[in-house]
């Protein structure tokens, strides 16, 4: 029997904080003989300690880490994106042979992503990004996994991930994305959903408590109840627990006690930069992100609140109000995931990514933060007719959308009557409105652009490029 120092691991883990350490754990759990490394040796400690029944260890010391590997090695990094990434991986490289495996596990930009694996290509280092969803609960128990990049080195992750991960009907809850970064820009993109999401929960929150003034009790039992309905999510169901959470001596609810500025980690902006870079559309994104921002800006908020207070309840029956709301949701809802899909499909044509979007739709059903109902209907969509344009084309969906728009229309001109602001439900109901526009009032835009700078246009009765001496002489 070898001992201890001879032993070698299928995998290693590099960062054993929250989420490496649980997702070591997980694989430790499915029977894999896993090793993880970190500076501190506190976390080290903390590895041993919860994993003292499985087959898993860990060190301090990154050489004693790496050579206690089974060859090929197999190593994920689960570190903060950026800067750090790169250090990690130019600390292994001496220690590393070719055929050799990295996966950067963290939310990295796709464009590093992309960098890096050339370079590592370069140095025949096997190397893939793979994004992954679900928080501590998902990384300890089965996440949602995205990974992309080098296909072969996928093969060899590849029972691992399915062992590790949620599981839907069975089925996994991971799957190839695609070449490159594919696999952290669908979770750049899986994430820009879930601000848009927060962002919908939280102004349906506001029209609750300030329009309605409801109780917070209330307030929770309608969150649960469209959990319990079409609205069915991971993030509802958080949302309605929050309300019932209330710390020892506290006479409220904890959340009461929240200061109100959200913080971020940057994938939000990711994915609106990347939808401008694409020319695609991703409005709901586009305004949580906003919303966030105007969140930190807590003192010029109060002092502008101080000049302007105006809002006040909205003067229609509540009953029909938190039904018309519910359906604005649902409306809401589906065009923010329409937006991402979207998004999603024009990365894949431009950059060679050959996305499955049913697939995405189908990993997305459990484990991960944006886990919902409807995207059953995603995933059979897609199923279904593998180029559709837009999500809104679809029979079913399209069915569901305009049984719920006047919904939103109504929700929208109660909460500006009442002086309360829906910038996701107000965005998402402007892009539908343009969207369906078979004839925009671009037309004047081109004029405006030709008359002071001669950009030219085009005519919708003859071919051609045309340019206009607008300005008559007086």
């Amino acid at each position: 029997m070898k001992n201890s120092e001879d032993k070698k691991y299928a995998l290693g883990m590099i960062g054993l904080g929250t989420m490496g350490r649980n997702l070591l754990l997980n694989m430790a759990d499915k029977g894999f003989n896993v090793t993880g490394y970190d500076k501190s040796e506190e976390q080290v400690a903390l590895l041993k300690k919860e994993g003292l029944k499985t087959d898993t260890t860990g060190t301090a010391n990154i050489k004693e880490f790496v050579n206690s590997l089974k060859t090929p090695r197999t190593i994920m990094m689960l570190v903060p994106a950026g800067k750090i990434v790169d250090a990690v991986i130019q600390e292994l490289l001496p220690l590393l042979d070719e055929g050799d495996l990295i996966v950067d596990g963290g939310n990295s930009h796709y464009t590093d992503t992309d960098k890096r694996f050339l370079e590592l290509q370069k140095k025949k280092i096997h190397f893939f990004g793979m994004g992954i969803s679900g928080g501590e609960k998902g990384a300890r128990f089965g996440p949602s996994m995205m990974p992309g990049g080098d296909k072969k080195a996928y093969k060899v992750m590849k029972p691992i991930l399915e062992a590790v991960s949620a599981k839907v009907d069975g089925e996994p809850c991971v799957t190839y994305i695609g070449p490159g970064a594919s696999g952290h820009f669908v979770k750049m993109v899986h994430n820009g959903i879930e601000y848009a999401l927060m962002q919908m929960i939280a102004e349906a929150y506001e029209l609750m408590k300030v329009g309605l003034a409801m109780p917070d009790k209330e307030i929770g039992a309608e969150f649960k109840k469209w959990n319990n309905g079409k609205l069915q999510s991971y993030l509802l169901e958080i949302t309605s627990e929050i309300f019932n959470i209330k710390e020892d001596g506290d006479k409220d609810i904890l959340l009461n006690y929240i200061k109100d500025e959200a913080k971020a980690k940057g994938t939000g902006k990711w994915t609106s930069q990347a939808s401008m870079d694409l020319q695609s559309v991703t409005t709901c994104i586009d305004a949580a992100v906003a919303m966030r921002d105007l969140s930190k800006q807590k003192d010029l908020r109060l002092a502008v609140d101080a000049v302007y207070k105006d809002a006040t309840k909205i003067d229609i029956d509540k009953r029909e109000v938190l039904k018309d709301l519910e359906d604005a949701a649902s409306f809401t809802m589906k065009v923010i995931y329409t937006q991402g899909m979207e998004l999603m499909q024009k990365a894949s044509q431009e950059m060679g990514y050959d996305l499955n979007l049913a697939d995405c739709a189908k990993i997305w059903r459990g484990g991960c933060i944006i886990r919902a109902a409807f995207l059953e209907e995603i995933y059979e969509a897609y199923q279904n007719n593998a180029d559709l344009e837009n999500l809104l084309l679809d029979k079913k969906v399209s069915n569901q959308i305009k049984s719920t728009v006047n919904a939103a229309r109504s929700i929208i001109i109660a909460a500006v009557k009442a002086g309360i602001g829906t910038t996701v439900f107000s965005s998402a109901l402007s892009y539908f409105d343009n969207l369906k526009t078979g004839r925009m009032p671009s037309n004047l835009i081109q004029a405006q652009r030709d008359y002071f700078g001669a950009h030219t246009y085009e005519r919708i009765d003859k071919e051609g490029i045309f340019h206009t001496q607008w300005q008559t002489e007086s």
